[in-house]
């Protein structure tokens, strides 16, 4: 059972802090002012003289303290950590690190212990780490074949200047894309040609980066690895690749289409208003890869990583295993070839993989997530998740007897509440953060409330992927897409982005809504049926819709 905090260890703390904040008033009023500058060294020389002794003291119980206080600690550095963020005080990774630093120093110097060291390790989860590491280097080495460049390409081409379809195509490619990639790579790659497309149709740039945003992050929604708080949900609440897509796939299609008539609406007068700068628009042939031979390697390995995430049931491996064997596999075939092709020197061949590790594979994030599932951890060790937990469920219960809900009713009003929540505060916060944070409250809901309760997990992913929708800061995709934007002299500011973006997301979390409650009210195969059932026709009638509309062109 954990330790609770004994009143006379407290009592002891208070009091040598009110002694030594005596001690020193009263030293620096004796001490000249040219040696009042040794005060604070002389006072670290004596707190590391005491570390041995609380560190002997903290040896006779190490399990961390849930009472009260300890509790409103960690919740005080989560808000605070929170707050940091919103507002960029810092760089994202020092803001973490310092509140896991800070955790670290109140458990080990003083009588309440928020999370130990040891503690610390369980509470980090590799799985999410390994598969975004390694999936950032599958994605470098993809990079290096030419093959996004001749996507895009391509892609322009078959919308042969008519600035809808440049549009609606834009837009599907970056939401299938990044349903297998990371929103944020996807952008990097899109966001650059689509600039250069819509200056070709004299089009602004808007028309086209906006719902090509909104598209990635939607997209990034279907899958397991789309998003990174998709690929937490997953490790947490053990669901698979196939999961994922077997009940949001339909959805976000749905979305897809739905946002694709906003964004038609919106910007009607300006995709209709378009007049190339240099004349009829002009196709011109896309780049080709730069390495075939190596794309070929890597669409091998490509289709060996989908398929370990799709067999993930039979296999039981974790979706990081097969992530990182495609990796290593990807890393040694591009280093290969790399050999065969050049007469390297002693360097080249010392460091030729190191070029992807060290450039390509974003380690700011990996330490971001390492540190923040510290905090988190700590969180739950004190009993702070559990106490949260508790409070939804007599909320959630409170509610469903005021309202005489029954089990479903109760389920329900729980899935959107949290699929709202999550929604409206993810358009305002980093979703990540958010996410880690309630991954063990939704946890223990589900362990807590009636029936099918995974369709809580389910709320949780569409409100927080769908709600970064919401404003230029809710999701990393919208801020790398800004700044991309401006390094082509493309301005796109907060409240043109709200204005865009928040009545999209409205209408894609009322669309998740209908789909949670079809889930509840019909049970998941059938609401995965019913989905289906909307989805396909839908997507049919948008295909021949443009077909149609071209062939009258």
């Amino acid at each position: 059972m954990p330790r609770p905090v004994h009143r006379l260890s407290v009592l002891a703390t208070a009091v040598i802090a009110r002694v030594g904040a005596l001690v020193i008033a009263r030293v620096r009023a004796l001490v000249g002012a040219r040696d009042r500058a040794l005060v604070p060294a002389a006072l670290l020389l004596c707190m590391l003289a005491l570390v041995p002794t609380i560190a002997h003291a903290s040896e006779a119980a190490r399990a961390s303290t849930t009472d009260p206080l300890s509790q409103g600690i960690v919740a005080a550095t989560i808000v605070l950590l929170f707050v940091l963020l919103a507002r960029e005080a810092a760089h994202r990774v020092l803001i973490v690190l310092g509140a896991a630093s800070l955790l670290w120093g109140i458990t080990y110097l003083t009588p309440f212990h928020l999370i130990t060291f040891e503690r610390a390790w369980v509470a980090v989860d590799l799985n999410v780490l390994l598969l975004l590491g390694s999936m950032m280097a599958v994605v470098a080495v993809l990079k290096a074949t030419g093959f996004f460049a001749w996507a895009v390409g391509t892609l322009m081409n078959r919308a042969a200047g008519e600035p809808r379809r440049v549009q609606n195509l834009v837009a599907w490619f970056t939401a299938a894309t990044s349903a297998f990639l990371d929103n944020v790579t996807t952008v990097i790659f899109v966001t650059p040609m689509a600039t250069a497309m819509s200056a070709r149709l004299g089009l602004a740039p808007a028309a086209i980066l906006l719902p090509m945003v909104i598209a990635s992050n939607i997209g990034g929604t279907a899958t397991l690895i789309g998003d990174p708080p998709n690929i937490m949900i997953g490790s947490g609440a053990g669901l698979s690749f196939l999961d994922f897509l077997e009940v949001l796939a339909a959805p976000v299609i749905v979305m897809v289409i739905a946002v694709q008539v906003y964004s038609a609406r919106v910007y009607a007068t300006a995709l209709d208003g378009a007049v190339p700068p240099g004349g009829a628009f002009v196709a011109e042939p896309p780049p080709t890869p730069t390495d075939p031979l190596l794309l070929r390697w890597m669409t091998g390995i490509c289709l060996f990583i989908l398929l370990g995430f799709l067999t993930h049931a039979a296999t039981g491996m974790p979706p990081a295993i097969p992530a990182v064997i495609g990796a290593t596999a990807a890393l040694i075939v591009q280093d290969v070839l790399y050999l065969r092709r050049h007469r390297p020197t002693h360097d080249e061949r010392t460091h030729g993989i190191l070029h992807v590790i060290e450039r390509d594979i974003e380690w700011p994030t990996l330490c971001f997530f390492f540190f923040l599932f510290i905090v988190v951890g700590a969180a739950v060790e004190t009993g702070l998740i559990g106490s949260v937990a508790h409070g939804l469920e007599a909320t959630i219960s409170g509610t469903s007897r005021a309202l005489s809900l029954g089990d479903s009713g109760t389920l329900l009003f729980a899935a959107l509440l949290i699929c709202w929540v999550s929604a409206i505060l993810s358009a305002f916060i980093d979703n990540i953060p958010y996410v880690a944070v309630s991954i063990p409250i939704v946890m223990a809901l589900t362990r807590a409330l009636p029936g099918d309760t995974q369709v809580l997990w389910w709320a949780l992913s569409l409100g927080a992927c769908l709600g970064g929708n919401g404003t230029a800061v809710g999701a990393s995709a919208n801020v790398t897409t800004i700044g991309l934007a401006e390094k082509e002299g493309v301005r796109i500011g907060f409240s043109e982005f709200m204005r865009f973006g928040f009545p999209a997301m409205v209408i894609s979390v009322t669309i998740a809504s209908i789909f949670l409650s079809l889930h509840v009210l019909l049970g998941e195969g059938r609401a995965r049926v019913a989905g289906w059932l909307v989805a396909v026709p839908l997507l049919l009638w948008t295909l021949l819709a443009a077909r149609a509309k071209r062939r009258r062109a």
